[in-house]
């Protein structure tokens, strides 16, 4: 590529590619053909079509958990606002992903001027894009002129990378196409600055609580794994020989089949969603060091009761207990000089203690049982104790009933464990998995809910077309269980009734599998489940939509606990009627 030919566009994929980036998820637009054109003819990054913008965002935030940086090329206004529900959780979940588009040209602005025209696809505010994605992106830019482009892509990366958050590049119609000068050597990223009397502070009320702690624990969230700091980690568990817990969203943060992994894990913390043994375990405990946390509701017990006896240290602030809270704080620097410290100071801070068991793997399955959330998740914990095809997968879960009956499983290894636990959105299971898939050589396996499906199935014709080998269970149950347990969870009940408006259509799974040209078994009972793993295990070359057959009324025992922690209403306490039965509501296809 020649400097006389070098544009806006090759600038900012020449800042790509030196990130790692070989892959810009997208759906064409005509505004920004110019960066579309470019991108055709780049060398070492691929354009990859999706068929809805939404898909395209989720799949730029799952490429983003495994290569640092992903993104997503869309047309303006009508492009940007959809893909916007992706960008606010790789946000709120601190994953970098670059939203590229382009509005009017310079001459389509004076013709804007002179004749009030409503140009396509736009409110009328043609600075709309920028101000809404300014809510959930570290930078919001408007590339209008090519001589100055280079200098604001470079600030809006350096504060992606940094921060570990989204940018949005937006330029005028004409500027991705216009000339400009080749990227003068790497772009630099400056770690983020702290406060030596707040970081010094921090650690030596830190060491101070625990060194008086009898019952410590270390709870790890997802920054440690953006920040790419597990190593620093596992020292410091190491050195201080203490049980760890992690959240839903960093669950296999550090692998759970080796070294502190093995010996100190004590399972997912999802509050009371949790295994009961591990919910007890951290209720217990008198210091929780919280390192990289997001604190969701889904942890507000440990909150409201153990606030006091909690250490959040996160990406720039973090806090001790319920009042003392400190800015300008370098997550990966506060851990080293905790490792520094223990290593200097050895003492007796190794708290013994028994590790709870996971249930599963003590838990008896028959192969003619008819499939529930509870045997399905056994089934998959004995499958990824004895098959290294699954202990291989990268697991993807979306905001369903399964995502919390997956936390529960043990035996992942590391950062093969996905999902959008702390945005929670519908569908971004399906639609990450696209980008799981492509950011890596491993396989994808995804279980998702009829509903988040249904939002996001047109992402297995994407799959389909890269030829990947992804698998997606649905768990067809035909309602919206988990927002049904939060409405009323005596439905699930022989009596109760489900509301209207969480009642899913009936699909033809079948069909849609072949419409979308990709492999389709169905699941009624373990025994068909077992057949399911042995057949996507001898054909690793293929994708597949796997109907798992459940009776709606088949409450997922981890989403029972915590609906019955949340509303206050027990199952045993329901209403309910020997005449209505408990009858199996499955559509067979």
């Amino acid at each position: 590529m020649s400097t006389a030919n070098f544009t806006v566009a090759d600038y900012l994929l020449w800042r790509l590619k030196q990130f790692g980036l070989d892959k810009v998820f997208q759906v064409p637009g005509d505004y920004v053909q110019e960066f579309m054109t470019a991108l055709d003819n780049f060398p070492g990054i691929d354009a990859v079509g999706d068929v809805t913008e939404l898909g395209a965002g989720y799949a730029a935030e799952g490429y983003a958990r495994y290569r640092g940086i992903g993104a997503v090329s869309v047309q303006y206004g009508v492009g940007t606002f959809s893909v916007l529900n992706a960008i606010a959780g790789a946000y709120v979940e601190r994953n970098p992903v670059v939203v590229i588009s382009a509005s009017p040209s310079a001459s389509n602005r004076v013709d804007i001027e002179q004749t009030g025209v409503l140009f396509h696809h736009s409110t009328g505010d043609y600075s709309a894009d920028k101000k809404i994605f300014e809510n959930v992106t570290v930078a919001s830019e408007i590339l209008a002129d090519a001589n100055t482009a280079p200098g604001i892509i470079d600030r809006a990366l350096q504060l992606a990378m940094s921060e570990k958050r989204p940018i949005y590049l937006e330029a005028w119609q004409n500027v991705w196409g216009a000339p400009c000068n080749k990227p003068n050597g790497n772009l630099i990223v400056q770690q983020p600055t702290s406060d030596p009397s707040s970081m010094a502070a921090l650690l030596e009320k830190t060491i101070n609580r625990l060194e008086k702690a009898e019952k410590p624990l270390v709870l790890l969230g997802i920054e440690i794994a953006r920040l790419g700091i597990q190593a620093e980690v596992e020292s410091l568990l190491c050195h201080l020989n203490i049980p760890y817990t992690t959240s839903t969203l960093a669950k296999s943060v550090l692998s759970e089949t080796q070294g502190v992994g093995k010996e100190l894990f004590i399972g997912t913390y999802a509050g009371e969603a949790s295994w009961p043994e591990t919910f007890n375990f951290v209720s217990g405990r008198d210091c929780i060091l919280a390192l990289g946390m997001i604190f969701t509701d889904d942890y507000l017990t440990m909150l409201d009761k153990q606030g006091s006896k909690l250490i959040r240290v996160n990406m720039g602030q973090a806090r001790v207990g319920q009042c003392e809270r400190f800015n300008g704080i370098n997550l990966a620097q506060f851990i080293g000089d905790l490792v520094d410290y223990v290593k200097h100071n050895p003492r007796q801070l190794h708290a013994q203690c028994s590790i709870p068991n996971n249930p599963y793997l003590n838990t008896p399955v028959h192969e003619g049982e008819k499939i529930t959330y509870d045997n399905f998740f056994v089934t998959y914990q004995q499958q990824l104790m004895q098959s290294q095809h699954v202990q291989g997968l990268n697991l993807i879960l979306g905001e369903s009933s399964s995502l919390y009956m997956a936390a529960r499983l043990t035996g992942i290894e590391q950062n093969r464990f996905v999902s959008d636990a702390a945005w929670g959105s519908l569908g971004h299971e399906t639609g990450c998995s696209l980008g799981t898939g492509l950011a890596n050589q491993r396989r994808s396996a995804v279980i998702a809910g009829d509903g988040g499906f249904m939002m996001m199935c047109q992402t297995l014709s994407t799959i389909s077309h890269n030829k990947l080998n992804t698998v997606v269970f649905v768990m067809s149950n035909q309602v919206y269980a988990i927002e049904q347990s939060f409405v009323d969870i005596c439905a699930f009940t022989q009596a109760g009734e489900f509301a209207p408006f969480d009642k899913l259509h009936h699909w033809n799974y079948e069909a849609l599998a072949k419409a979308y040209l990709v492999e389709y078994l169905n699941v009624e009972n373990v025994r068909d489940l077992n057949q399911a793993f042995s057949t996507i295990n001898t054909n690793q070359d293929k994708s597949y939509l796997i109907k798992v057959n459940l009776n709606k009324k088949d409450l997922a025992p981890a989403i029972k606990d915590l609906a019955e922690a949340i509303t206050g209403t027990q199952v045993e306490n329901c209403p309910c009627s020997s005449e209505k039965g408990n009858n199996d509501d499955r559509t067979m296809q």
